[in-house]
């Protein structure tokens, strides 16, 4: 038991390192000139967003990337804010190459309410805020009693204190400013909706992210901001599938099966739906999530790897362990 509580402290510092430090360099990315990219698709207008001001959390990396790709190629001006410098750059660069758009980095630890505040100070020194995306996110797949109070705190911290604060800045600029058409969209996971064992903390405050979403619906929509929430099922990345779907669940086909669909979601899918949620054509969507995961949800949520797990051994647990590099 010892054993496996440090390891749940260890994933704790693995994921605070790579989770989205205190604020401490922006920086701007401008297309080389004459670059572009066509669309190989025409779900929307190409200037869909045009002209809005985007801020995704976690935008580095996964989904937050593959969103912040689609706002650039339907023309916002995107910023993306995470701790790890070196990934924030190396992705504003390969999505300018990609889609010939400006792109802002910020580095900023979202735990910290006094780095968020300063983030949102340099991005509205240049201009506010449109849009809000709430997509930082940590998770440790972990039995929960097993788990020490650092991991427990690394997750809470990044995706419900984070996204709190950062929601609480940019709306006190809006309302202050007397700014409406503002938008706080959140990614969530069906966790938040049907709990999910041996994720709890993830499940914890991603249910508390969407009460946020709903209270806040309430209380902001006279002042002209609306609040909604994605809620993805399987879409893989390249961080949080190999830490939450190892080998010993049962691999990917055992998983594809407990969705109706058979299939994993595309990142485009995702990407897609973000764009139009908040666009101005969902102007009238406030306060709700929308749940995209191929049916999986009315199949049982978890599904049958979550079911053995149930009774799995620590030797079991113990072969999902990190290994030391």
């Amino acid at each position: 038991m010892v054993a496996t509580a440090r390891w749940a402290t260890r994933r704790a510092a693995d994921l605070i390192r790579s989770s989205t430090a205190d604020v401490a360099l922006t920086r701007t990315w401008k297309p080389a000139s004459g670059h572009g990219q066509e669309l190989k698709d025409a779900v929307f207008q190409l200037d869909l967003l045009k002209g809005k001001r985007i801020l995704v959390t976690g935008g580095g990396t996964g989904l937050g990337r593959s969103m912040s790709h689609r706002f650039l190629e339907l023309g916002a001006n995107v910023v993306i804010c995470g701790r790890r410098e070196d990934v924030l750059e190396q992705t504003a660069e390969e999505l300018t190459k990609e889609t010939g758009a400006e792109i802002e980095t910020v580095r900023c630890d979202v735990r910290l309410p006094d780095a968020v505040e300063a983030m949102m100070d340099r991005i509205w020194q240049k201009r506010p805020l449109d849009i809000l995306v709430n997509n930082a996110a940590g998770q440790i797949l972990a039995p929960t009693h097993k788990m020490s109070s650092r991991a427990i705190d690394a997750v809470l911290g990044i995706v419900l204190h984070g996204s709190a604060y950062c929601t609480v800045a940019a709306g006190r600029r809006w309302i202050d400013a007397g700014e409406r058409n503002k938008v706080v969209m959140s990614i969530l996971t069906v966790s938040a909706l049907l709990g999910a064992p041996f994720t709890v903390p993830s499940a914890m405050a991603k249910a508390g992210v969407l009460a946020m979403t709903k209270s806040l619906a309430v209380e902001w929509g006279p002042r002209g901001i609306r609040t909604c929430a994605i809620v993805p099922g399987l879409f893989p990345t390249e961080g949080a599938w190999s830490r939450l779907m190892p080998k010993e669940r049962g691999g990917d086909e055992e998983l594809v099966k407990t969705i109706p669909l058979r299939r994993v979601g595309e990142h485009i899918e995702l990407a897609n739906l973000a764009a139009f949620l908040v666009s101005d054509g969902a102007a009238y969507i406030n306060g709700d999530a929308v749940v995209i995961d191929g049916g999986k949800m009315q199949s049982g949520g978890g599904g049958a790897s979550t079911q053995s797990m149930l009774d799995w051994t620590d030797e079991q647990w113990e072969a999902i362990r990190p290994k030391k590099k």
